[in-house]
C-alpha cells in the first residue's frame, strides 16, 4: 500500500470525479422541492396519494440500495467494479427523470397518480445503480486524510452548482419566456438527462479503479452487514448523519409551501427560487472556508460547528418569520445555507476514513457496502421527512392554491423550522462522540501496512492488538460464515442444540415478514377513493412494510446458512473460539 502522503490528486481527476455530480444534484432539486406541488397544483393529484407514492418509492431503496453494493464490491470485470454501472444506470436514470417532468396532459386522477409513482419508483432505482459506484470510487482514489476532503469537496461543489442552476431554472424561464410550468419541467428533464449521461459516460472512460482494490477478496452479503453494523466509528457516524438529513430534507419538502401560504409573497415561484440560489449560493461559496477550517481544526469540529448555526437559523425563522417577512426569510436562508456544503464533504470525508478502519479488521474493501449503509438509513428517514409533512398538512385541511387555515400555516412552520432544529441538536450530541482525527487515521493506515506484511496491527481507537486477518485463530471464511449469526445466536446454538439457528432465522423472518404484510394492507385499506386524503398514517404504513420486508429478506437469505450450523458444520470449539475473538 503506498503512502497516503503521496496520494495527491490532480485537478482533472477530481473535476471528472466530481463533475457528474453537477447534473445528478440538478435533478433531485425539482424532484424534492418542485414536483410534490406541480403534481399537487397543476397536475391535481391529490397530496395524500403523492404522499403514498413517494413512501413507495423510497421504501423500495431498502432493498435495491445494499443489494447494489454488494453487487459492485464484487464485480470484476475489464473496466473494474464501479465504472460499468456508470454507463449503464446514468442513461436509464435520465429516462425515468425526464418521464417524471413531463406527465401526459390527458393525464389526471388515478392515472396522473400511477404516473409519478411509477416514473418516480424508476428514477431512484436506477439512480442507485449509478450513483452507488460513484460515491464508492471516491474513497479509494486517494487514502490522504486531508485529499479526501478536497475531492469530496470539489464533488459537492459541482453538486451544490448543479442545485443552484435547478433552483433558479424555473422561476428565471416562467419569468423571462413565460413558459407555463409543464413546458419548463418537461425541457429542463430533457437538458438534465442528457447532461447526466455525457459527464458520467466521460467519467467511466477517463478514470481508471486502484487494481489492488479490484484484487481483493469479496465477503458474503449478510456476515459483509453485520461487520459494518460493529464498526463503532460508522455507528456513530451513520446515527449522526441520519439525526442530521431530517434537518435538511424537511425545509427541502416544506419551503415551497412556507413560500406560498406563510409569507403569503404574490410571486410564489420567483421568490422560491431567490430563497434556493441564497441558499446554496452561499454554501458555495463558503466551500473554501470550511475546507480551510476542517485542515486547521479538523473534520469533526468543523462538522459540529454547522449544526450550531443550523440550530439558529432554523429557530430564528420559526420565532421571527412570517407574512411579508421575506428579506428576514432570505437573510436566514443564507445563514443556514453557509452550513449547508460543509456537510456534504465532512461527512463523506470522515466515512471514507471508516473504511480504511474497516480494512484493518476485515482486510477487505468494501466501499460500496459502506456507501449503500450511508444512503439508505438516511432515505429511511427522508422517506416520512418528504412523505409525511405533505400528508400531514392533507389531513389538517390543506387546500391547493387557497388561503390555508391557521392550523395549517402553523404546522407548515413548525415542520420547515421547529423539527429540523432540534434535529440538527441531537445530530451535534451524537457526533461528537466520533473518535477518528488525522493522527488515529494515520495509525489506522499504519496498521493495514502492517497486516499486508503478516505483523500484528495495534487500534489506535482503543489499544487493542489485531491480528492480520489471515492469521487469527479461526480460519477467515469460517470467521465469516459464522457471521451470518449475531453473538447471542451462537450461543443459544452452543446451549439448546442443532435446531435453534433454524428456530431462530424462520422466526425472525416470520415476524418481519408479517409486521410488512399488516402494514401494506393497512395503507392499502386506506386507499378508498381518489377524493378520500389516505392520511398520515397510510404513508407510514408503506415506509415501515418496506423496511420490514427488507428485514425479511435478510433473515431469510440466512436459511441456508443455518442449516450448514445445523448439521454441524463447524466444530463447537471453533465457534467459541470465534466468540472470544469478537
Amino acid at each position: 500500500m503506498p503512502s497516503a502522503r503521496s496520494e495527491h490528486l490532480s485537478w482533472t481527476t477530481q473535476l471528472l470525479y466530481g463533475a457528474p455530480s453537477f447534473a445528478g444534484a440538478a435533478m433531485v432539486i425539482p424532484i424534492f422541492i418542485n414536483m410534490p406541488k406541480f403534481y399537487s397544483d397543476v397536475v391535481l393529484v391529490p397530496l395524500g396519494y403523492l404522499a403514498i407514492a413517494i413512501a413507495l418509492a423510497r421504501s423500495l431503496d431498502a432493498l435495491s440500495d445494499p443489494i447494489m453494493g454488494w453487487i459492485s464490491d464484487r464485480t470484476r470485470s475489464p473496466w473494474g467494479r464501479r465504472r460499468p454501472y456508470l454507463v449503464i444506470g446514468a442513461p436509464l436514470c435520465g429516462f425515468a427523470f425526464w418521464a417524471l417532468m413531463s406527465p401526459w396532459k390527458s393525464l389526471s386522477g388515478i392515472e396522473a397518480a400511477i404516473w409519478f409513482g411509477l416514473s418516480f419508483v424508476l428514477y431512484f432505482l436506477f439512480h442507485t445503480v449509478y450513483v452507488l459506484p460513484h460515491y464508492a470510487l471516491g474513497p479509494e482514489l486517494t487514502l490522504d486524510y486531508n485529499e479526501r476532503s478536497s475531492l469530496f469537496g470539489v464533488r459537492e461543489s459541482f453538486s451544490i452548482m448543479g442545485t443552484i442552476v435547478a433552483a433558479a431554472a424555473p422561476g428565471f424561464l416562467i419569468s423571462a419566456f413565460g413558459w407555463s410550468e409543464r413546458q419548463v419541467f418537461s425541457r429542463l428533464g430533457v437538458c438534465f438527462a442528457l447532461l447526466l449521461v455525457a459527464l458520467y459516460w466521460l467519467l467511466a472512460w477517463r478514470i481508471h479503479e486502484r487494481a489492488e482494490f479490484v484484487a481483493k477478496e469479496t465477503n458474503p452479503f449478510v456476515p459483509g452487514i453485520r461487520r459494518a453494523l460493529r464498526n463503532r466509528p460508522f455507528r456513530i457516524l451513520l446515527a449522526s448523519y441520519v439525526a442530521s438529513s431530517i434537518t435538511g430534507a424537511l425545509p427541502a419538502t416544506l419551503l415551497p409551501f412556507f413560500v406560498a401560504y406563510v409569507v403569503q409573497t404574490p410571486k410564489p415561484n420567483l421568490w422560491l427560487s431567490i430563497l434556493l440560489l441564497g441558499y446554496f449560493g452561499v454554501g458555495f461559496l463558503c466551500m473554501p472556508l470550511w475546507l480551510v477550517l476542517a485542515r486547521r481544526f479538523g473534520k469533526l469540529q468543523t462538522w459540529l460547528a454547522t449544526f450550531v448555526i443550523w440550530t439558529v437559523g432554523e429557530l430564528m425563522v420559526f420565532f421571527f418569520v412570517g407574512q411579508g417577512d421575506l428579506v428576514k426569510l432570505l437573510l436566514l436562508t443564507c445563514l443556514t445555507g453557509s452550513a449547508f456544503g460543509a456537510g456534504l464533504f465532512l461527512a463523506p470525508s470522515m466515512q471514507a476514513d471508516v473504511i480504511d478502519y474497516d480494512e484493518l479488521y476485515t482486510g477487505r474493501r468494501r466501499e460500496a457496502q459502506y456507501v449503500a449503509f450511508w444512503n439508505i438509513l438516511p432515505k429511511f428517514v427522508a422517506i416520512p421527512s418528504a412523505a409525511i409533512p405533505i400528508a400531514i398538512l392533507a389531513s389538517m385541511g390543506y387546500v391547493p392554491n387557497a388561503v390555508q387555515t391557521p392550523e395549517v400555516v402553523f404546522a407548515i412552520r413548525a415542520l420547515l423550522a421547529l423539527a429540523p432544529a432540534l434535529c440538527a441538536i441531537l445530530a451535534l450530541v451524537i457526533a461528537y462522540r466520533y473518535p477518528i482525527d488525522e493522527d488515529a487515521h494515520t495509525a489506522i493506515l499504519e496498521g493495514i501496512r502492517n497486516h499486508s506484511r503478516g505483523d500484528n496491527a495495534v487500534d489506535p481507537l482503543t489499544g487493542r492488538v489485531v491480528r492480520p486477518p489471515n492469521a487469527k485463530v479461526v480460519e477467515e471464511e469460517i470467521g465469516w460464515f459464522l457471521d451470518y449469526f449475531s453473538v447471542a445466536e451462537l450461543k443459544r446454538y452452543l446451549r439448546d442444540g442443532s435446531s435453534a439457528p433454524i428456530r431462530s432465522v424462520f422466526r425472525s423472518a416470520a415476524i418481519w415478514a408479517f409486521l410488512a404484510a399488516f402494514a401494506a394492507v393497512y395503507a392499502f385499506a386506506r386507499l378508498t377513493g381518489l377524493k378520500a386524503d389516505p392520511g398520515a398514517a397510510a404513508s407510514m404504513s408503506v415506509v415501515v412494510a418496506g423496511f420490514a420486508l427488507a428485514i425479511s429478506v435478510f433473515h431469510l437469505l440466512r436459511v441456508g446458512p443455518a442449516r450448514q450450523l445445523s448439521s454441524g458444520a463447524v466444530p463447537a470449539d471453533i465457534i467459541r473460539s470465534h466468540l472470544a475473538e469478537s
